[in-house]
């Protein structure tokens, strides 16, 4: 009876047609991560990281219940700065911290495990304004983050709704987290987050999951996500640690994510900005344990560089790229899954830069052993804008991925010794049973590339990579297929998302 009430409640059984068959809940990496740091190396970082937790150490502003938790397990707590002796916080996190856990989705299906093997790709988060061909750039609706939600829930290659895919800036700041939150619910059966800043949202956003998903089911499982950034250098305020510890007493799941430019929030070098960017992430790290022993917690890395000449982000980069490999590398060493971000870049529309970017940035959070990479979709503009024909291009990029780490198949089929033998020396392989029967599968086809000649290309509009994809964007939203929700459910949905509004003090939340 009661797993009859939880196939009701989360969507159980939902059909999946169309493109949505080829998708796998999340990509299991068959191909090992690179490692850029010796032994040695990693040592070194590491007694770095200590040293700073024991003579500069942390503050945390805003919050004495954190600071209080901290005195009690025995830090050294001077008005707002703690500080930790070496091997403390590794001592706690690696005591209960698990090394992966499952993010249950409303469709059993899509539910994720993180950790260990696995990868997950989120959409873009957090950007103010949205980009397409037809209206350029523009600031970002509600019906642009309606639109974000079902466009992502269309693409095989990602596997987790997201968050602020864009922010409805038409909305109130003070209550357009529940908007959010509600069609994430509605027009996905994909893992989501949960809303990140204060105290209130969090308890809010765990209530709606409650609504979905049952409160027993919610006390006992991991079905929302959240990260609680760092404002680099060494400080976290009371809105991420309030929402931090409101999530980990729910049981779920904080990743605790350094945020840091190389040269202004952090030193202008990848050892210096590696060894603070692990000492801010061990002390999250512990505070997500002493809140709630045992609760899922991820080693967060938010780290790129800035240009020395204008102080401008940068992505991309030779430097962001070792210290992605190496957090991969520090994050394995203590023992919880690694969060991190992917298709980021500078560039202002789909062109060359933001793709070569995009592809530097995903390659090297895959190679890093990432397991969950926020920022696989649609980031232009330093994060300021999702851009929609760009939403398609990374989700291509996101699909070679998967294919490449799925390694090489060693079957019986894939070795191909038949068809070798039956087609012979000089013959081709293009109408041998072996091709037939392979030719869908075989090789992984992206959907926005021309591959035809010169001649078939101008006579199809000359069209280039951007505009196929701005065809595309629109021929993935007409494929939609509505995932559906038990209509008492949504009601109650609803009438939540209105008291809270009602509830709420019209100013602004910041």
């Amino acid at each position: 009876m009661a797993e009859t009430v939880q196939r009701k409640r989360r969507g159980r059984g939902a059909v999946r047609k169309g493109v949505e068959q080829a998708r796998v809940p999340y990509i299991t990496r068959r191909i090992g991560p690179m490692p850029v740091l010796s032994e040695e190396g990693l040592c070194l970082i590491e007694e770095n990281a200590d040293r700073i937790l024991q003579e500069t150490g942390m503050e945390f502003h805003d919050d004495p219940e954190i600071l209080q938790i901290f005195q009690e397990a025995g830090c050294d707590v001077q008005d707002t700065r703690v500080r930790f002796e070496p091997g403390q916080c590794r001592g706690i996190i690696q005591a209960t911290a698990p090394a992966e856990y499952h993010q249950h989705a409303r469709n059993p299906a899509n539910t994720v495990r993180v950790g260990g093997d696995t990868s997950v790709l989120c959409p873009s988060w957090g950007p103010p304004f949205v980009h397409d061909l037809d209206r350029g750039r523009r600031y970002a609706s509600y019906d642009d983050f309606i639109t974000l939600v079902k466009l992502h829930q269309t693409i095989p290659w990602l596997h987790h709704s997201g968050g602020v895919v864009c922010e409805p800036v038409d909305l109130p700041a003070t209550t357009r987290h529940l908007d959010m939150l509600y069609a994430h619910l509605r027009w996905s059966d994909r893992p989501l987050f949960g809303a990140l800043i204060g105290e209130e949202r969090a308890r809010q956003s765990i209530e709606m999951a409650q609504i979905v998903f049952g409160a027993d089911f919610v006390e006992q499982n991991p079905v929302l996500y959240a990260v609680s950034n760092t404002n680099a250098p060494l400080v976290m305020d009371g809105k991420m640690s309030g929402a931090l510890k409101t999530y980990a007493r729910a049981g779920q799941p904080v990743a605790t994510t350094p945020w840091v430019l190389t040269g202004a929030m952090s030193p202008c070098t990848v050892a210096g900005t590696l060894a603070q960017v692990l000492a801010e992430a061990l002390a999250c790290l512990t505070l997500v344990q002493l809140v709630k022993p045992g609760v899922p917690c991820l080693m967060g890395s938010f780290a790129s560089t800035m240009s020395m000449q204008s102080g401008a982000p940068t992505f991309g980069t030779p430097e962001a790229g070792q210290m992605v490999l190496a957090a991969g590398q520090l994050a394995r060493r203590l023992g919880v899954p690694l969060h991190t971000v992917g298709t980021l870049s500078a560039s202002k529309i789909p062109d060359a830069q933001s793709q070569q970017e995009a592809t530097w940035g995903l390659m090297m959070a895959m190679f890093a052993g990432a397991n969950h990479i926020n920022h696989a979709t649609g980031w232009l503009e330093g994060g300021l804008v999702t851009g929609f024909e760009k939403t398609m291009i990374d989700a291509d990029l996101c699909g070679k991925m998967a294919r490449f780490f799925d390694g090489i198949d060693l079957s019986e089929n894939a070795q191909a010794m038949g068809a070798i033998a039956a087609t012979g020396p000089g013959q081709h392989f293009l109408g041998s049973e072996h091709t037939q029967a392979n030719f869908l599968t075989a090789l992984f086809r992206p959907e926005t590339p021309d591959n035809n000649s010169y001649e078939q290309w101008e006579a199809a509009g000359s069209l280039d990579t951007a505009q196929r994809a701005n065809a595309l964007w629109k021929a993935h939203l007409e494929a939609y297929e509505d995932p559906g929700l038990d209509p008492a459910i949504d009601e109650e949905l609803q009438d939540y998302v209105a008291r809270c509004k009602a509830e709420m003090p019209e100013k602004d939340y910041f």
